[in-house]
């Protein structure tokens, strides 16, 4: 075998280094690039998050006040907080529904309804869709505006909440004059259920239901 001498080495090193020295170095470049960028990345969702409780926790804070009646003024503030800062995260949207629940309470409807429409078009989870549409539906029908909130109930539900839906939707088929199909949403309801969770309201509205059929 012929030995290579110290210059003859040296070029095959430089040749190599040409051909692959250049991409190696790359793609380290791109690799730390994409290790950093990734705990860069998961930093500010650990700050998005951490910020967006604590604005959440003093929004909940609101309804704690002497009175028992929240500070509207706050709450509209901290909820424009929410929206501007963390837009599109489940606090944000946690707080839509706190905001909701407080439009409700002083009568104003259609203020309750922007806020719930808004999570539905564009939820953070399915819980979250599930809670603002069943939500929602209610606020309809409170503005005589139930066949609109039949419309909204139609598919399929979050299994964990199933049987509230089916339940909402047999009150608008019931305020609807639809008895019988809303006596088959209750039956849904009631199945969907547990053996001792069927018995309590529930149960009363189909036995409502029964004795107007008498």
């Amino acid at each position: 075998m012929v030995s290579r001498t110290d210059d003859e080495e040296l070029a095959v090193i430089k040749d190599w280094w040409q051909r692959n020295g250049k991409p190696l170095l790359t793609g380290v470049a791109l690799a730390l690039v994409a290790v950093f960028g990734w705990q860069g990345w998961q930093k500010y969702q650990a700050n998005q998050a951490q910020g967006a409780s604590m604005v959440y926790q003093q929004l909940l804070e609101t309804a704690l006040n002497p009175n028992g009646q929240p500070d509207m003024a706050k709450v509209v503030e901290l909820s424009s907080k929410l929206k501007s800062d963390y837009a599109g995260t489940h606090y944000a949207q946690y707080g839509s529904l706190f905001v909701a629940k407080v439009a409700v309470e002083s009568g104003k409807l259609d203020d309750a309804s922007a806020e719930l429409q808004a999570i539905v078009d564009k939820p953070a989870d399915d819980t979250l869709a599930e809670l603002a549409r069943q939500r929602l539906a209610r606020v309809l029908a409170a503005q005589d505006k139930a066949q609109e909130a039949l419309q909204l109930l139609e598919g399929d539900a979050v299994p964990a909440y199933q049987a509230s839906r089916e339940e909402l939707k047999g009150d608008l088929l019931v305020k609807l004059g639809r008895d019988d199909d809303a006596h088959a949403a209750y039956l849904k309801a009631k199945a969907a259920l547990s053996e001792e969770a069927a018995v309590g309201g529930l149960q009363l509205k189909l036995d409502d239901l029964a004795k107007g059929d008498a």
